[in-house]
């Protein structure tokens, strides 16, 4: 699929939608609903990195499994390469998997404290019948190489690594069935700072070496800077803000990517930046504002802001904001 603007739609997302269920009573009835995604939709371009970004509890890394049905969504479409993901099942969906993998954000738990960790990269080889067990351990060998690690280091278990090389294990094990799509779910957040510099630098020569395209999920506005091509900013389940990483970081159009680029540090103590404190919490999942979600927190809200939901729409060449502000 290409776009309008001429650029190559390896995935595109229309009007995903997941709601969890609130239980309670002896029966466990269903009382409500907690609504972590709402109607997102954005495409991802191939071999880039988008980056996903928002606050703790926004929604971002249940877009990211929906998007993998490692959660099943409630309802919407992701289509990629022009086929649906959530109208497969059974082995159609199991080969389609080869294609998408995940880096999880905890590399030690979503590593089997059991299992040696060459055994666990090989893991998805062995579900997909890929190569003899000489093959497959080869295969394991050449992905630890290329994540900066050494052979023997296959035959060892979770412990015995630190948290930067648990990390490159995960990359590892994402890399063995030779994805086109990796979700990176905070895949730094756990790690000292000269450690993210590394695992940051190596999923970008990954990419550039695997023509490998990502979903960058994070909070860290300038990690996201630093390996992003677009960026989509995300509060309480909406998208509000989609444009390139430049653009954005230049020019935030929505007051509440306005408030989270005031918060950035400037590692300079002589320059001072203007800081856009929002007022209250953010409101509940399970209740959320009518009209604009923002509304209750915005420093610039209007009449409507309250009554009408702004849609997401294109304001400048590949720049997409959800405000009646802006419009």
């Amino acid at each position: 699929m290409v776009n309008a603007n001429g650029k190559e739609v390896l995935i595109r997302v229309n009007n995903l939608v997941k709601y969890f269920p609130v239980r309670a009573g002896l029966l466990q009835r269903v009382v409500g609903w907690v609504q972590a995604v709402d109607e997102v939709n954005f495409q991802v371009y191939k071999g880039e990195t988008l980056g996903l970004v928002g606050e703790s509890g926004c929604g971002k890394t249940t877009v990211g499994r929906s998007m993998l049905r490692l959660i099943e969504p409630t309802r919407g479409s992701m289509l990629f390469e022009g086929t649906d993901m959530m109208e497969l099942s059974g082995r159609e969906l199991k080969d389609m998997r080869r294609n998408m993998q995940i880096i999880f954000q905890d590399p030690y738990g979503s590593l089997d404290p059991r299992l040696p960790v060459g055994e666990s990269i090989a893991e998805g080889l062995k579900i997909h019948n890929i190569g003899t067990p000489k093959e497959r351990f080869e295969l394991v060998l050449e992905m630890l190489k290329k994540v900066g690690m050494e052979d023997y280091h296959a035959r060892r278990y979770p412990h015995e690594f630190s948290g930067g090389q648990r990390q490159r294990i995960g990359i590892a094990r994402a890399l063995a069935l030779r994805p086109k799509f990796i979700v990176a779910d905070e895949p730094v957040s756990a790690l000292d700072v000269s450690i993210q510099a590394q695992v940051l630098n190596l999923l970008k020569d990954l990419q550039e070496e695997f023509g490998l395209t990502y979903m960058f999920i994070a909070h860290n506005l300038s990690v996201v800077e630093h390996i992003s091509d677009r960026v989509a900013v995300m509060y309480l389940g909406k998208i509000v803000e989609i444009t390139s990483s430049e653009e954005l970081f230049r020019k935030p159009l929505h007051p509440y990517t306005q408030a989270l680029m005031s918060a950035i540090p400037i590692p300079d103590p002589e320059l001072k930046r203007y800081r856009i404190i929002l007022t209250g919490d953010v409101p509940s999942p399970l209740n959320p504002p009518s009209g604009c979600r923002f509304h209750p927190r915005c420093p610039v809200v209007m009449e409507r802001c309250p009554w009408e939901e702004p849609q997401i729409r294109e304001i400048s060449p590949e720049h997409f904001v959800s405000c009646w502000k802006v419009e």
